[in-house]
């Protein structure tokens, strides 16, 4: 009776266990998408103070940002929050933050092309 009776606490135990892990996943998986929602539309600024863009979007660990006509790539962990505005810390590869910034435009933006015998509705 004694083993039957340890079999069953073990096996409460454990369920209990998986339903507390399962619920602290999703709350870290909805408190890190509203981080990552949270900047977006910041200005980003390097070590010393200058701009280089505004961020528009984060993807995984990359936040992309709109620097003139190009986007850049920075991972996530090179970034910092300083009130509403956002700052790169430390060295940037800037050929590396292009190439990540222009195979995330690549992916996220369909070019429309028109042929010069089409006509567009309504323009």
């Amino acid at each position: 009776m004694g083993l039957f009776t340890r079999t069953i606490t073990l096996a409460t135990s454990s369920t209990i266990f998986f339903f507390s892990k399962g619920r602290r996943k999703k709350e870290d998986f909805e408190e890190q998408e509203d981080f990552k929602h949270s900047l977006i539309c910041r200005f980003v600024l390097d070590g010393i103070g200058r701009k280089i863009g505004e961020s528009v979007a984060v993807d995984d660990d990359i936040l992309i940002i709109k620097s003139k006509k190009t986007y850049l790539g920075v991972p996530l962990k090179h970034i910092e929050e300083d009130g509403k505005k956002l700052l790169v810390k430390g060295l940037v590869d800037q050929y590396n933050a292009e190439k990540m910034g222009e195979e995330w435009r690549r992916e996220n933006f369909k070019e429309i092309k028109y042929n010069d015998n089409e006509e567009v509705n309504g323009l």
